[in-house]
C-alpha cells in the first residue's frame, strides 16, 4: 500500500519538490520580536534580507514543534487510510523529534490499524532533505513503508554534513555546539570546520585560518570521503558567492551528477548565523566518525 512521506520545514526542500512528490511538510516556527513566522517556500525566502537583519542585531528565537501540531498534520492522513513515514530534524539539536514520537503514540492508540514510521535524520537542512529525496526514490521503486524506513535509517549514518560559520556566538547563544572548547574559532580569523556527529550533534573537527581556506577544506572532505556522487547538497546563509566558490572547487576535480543548491532555511539558520556555508554528501557507514 502507498504511504505518505512527511518531514518538517528544516529539511530545506522546495515547495515544488514537495508538491511534485506528495510530501507533507510540517511548518517549523521561528520568532522575531515575539511574532511567529513560518517559511513555507525556500525559493521565495529572502535570505539576504533575513541574514542581514541578524547581522544588524535582530534576535531570532525558535521553538520545537509540539505534539499537537504533528497530530494536526498526521491525523487527516491516517483517517483517510494512509500510512506515514516521517523524517525529522536531528534529535541532537532539537526536541521536535521527541514531540513526533509522542504524537505517534497518541495517534496509534486511536488508529491501531495504521502505521507510522519515524526516522530521526541525525541532520538538518539538506542533511535531512537528502534523506527525504532518497525515501521518494524508494517509494517510486515500489518499496513498502517498513522497508523504506529501514533503508533510510541505514543511510542517515552515511550522510556527511560539514559546515563553516562566520560567528560561533550564534551556536554558543543557543547551546547547539557540543564541544564548547571550539568557541575559540573566528578569533583571529580561525574558522573551525563543524560537522554533525554520529549522534546528530554539532561538533568541531579542525581549525582553519581564513574563510577561503576553510571552504577549500570542505571540498577536500568531499574528495576524500564521498562514496556516492549522484547527489550532493550545499546550503548558504546570505553568502551565495561562497557557495558558488565551493561548487567551482568541487566541479574542477570530482563533479557530482547533481547538486542541490539552496538558501539555508531560517530556523536552523538562526542558530548557525549569517555567512554560514554547509556541504552534504554520502560517504561510507562510518563517515560521521571522520
Amino acid at each position: 500500500m502507498d504511504f505518505v512521506i512527511m518531514t518538517d520545514a528544516t529539511a530545506n526542500i522546495s515547495k515544488a519538490f514537495a508538491a511534485d512528490n506528495n510530501i507533507t511538510v510540517v511548518p517549523f516556527p521561528y520568532y522575531i520580536d515575539g511574532t511567529e513566522h513560518f517559511c513555507t517556500d525556500i525559493e521565495t525566502f529572502d535570505d539576504n534580507e533575513y541574514y542581514d537583519s541578524i547581522r544588524n542585531g535582530t534576535v531570532v528565537t525558535t521553538s520545537q514543534i509540539n505534539p499537537q501540531r504533528y497530530i494536526e498534520y498526521m491525523e487527516p492522513l491516517l483517517s483517510s487510510g494512509k500510512d506515514i513515514l516521517f523524517i525529522g530534524l536531528s534529535s541532537g539539536i532539537s526536541g521536535s523529534f521527541s514531540s513526533a514520537q509522542m504524537a505517534r503514540h497518541e495517534l496509534l492508540e486511536k488508529y491501531p490499524e495504521r502505521k507510522i514510521c519515524l526516522v530521526d535524520s541525525l541532520g538538518a537542512s539538506l542533511g535531512e532533505g537528502m534523506l527525504v529525496s532518497r525515501a521518494v526514490e524508494c517509494r517510486k521503486n515500489g518499496m513498502e513503508l517498513e522497508e523504506t524506513a529501514e533503508r533510510i535509517l541505514k543511510l542517515r549514518r552515511r550522510i556527511y554534513q560539514v559546515f563553516i560559520v562566520d560567528d560561533l556566538n550564534h551556536l554558543r547563544r543557543t547551546g547547539r555546539l557540543s564541544n564548547i572548547s571550539a568557541i575559540v574559532g573566528t578569533v583571529l580569523g580561525i574558522r573551525p570546520l563543524l560537522k554533525g556527529n554520529s549522534e546528530g550533534k554539532i561538533v568541531a573537527s579542525e581549525k582553519i585560518k581564513g574563510k577561503k581556506r576553510a571552504i577549500k577544506a570542505m571540498a577536500e572532505k568531499y574528495f576524500s570521503l564521498v562514496k556516492n556522487t549522484d547527489l550532493i547538497g550545499i546550503s548558504y546563509a546570505g553568502c551565495k558567492e561562497s557557495a558558488e566558490y565551493l561548487i567551482s572547487l568541487i566541479k574542477e576535480k570530482m563533479a557530482p551528477r547533481k547538486i542541490w543548491l539552496v538558501k539555508h532555511e531560517p530556523v536552523t539558520g538562526s542558530h548557525i548565523g549569517p555567512g554560514s556555508l554547509a556541504l552534504y554528501f554520502e560517504g561510507n557507514d562510518v563517515v560521521r566518525e571522520k
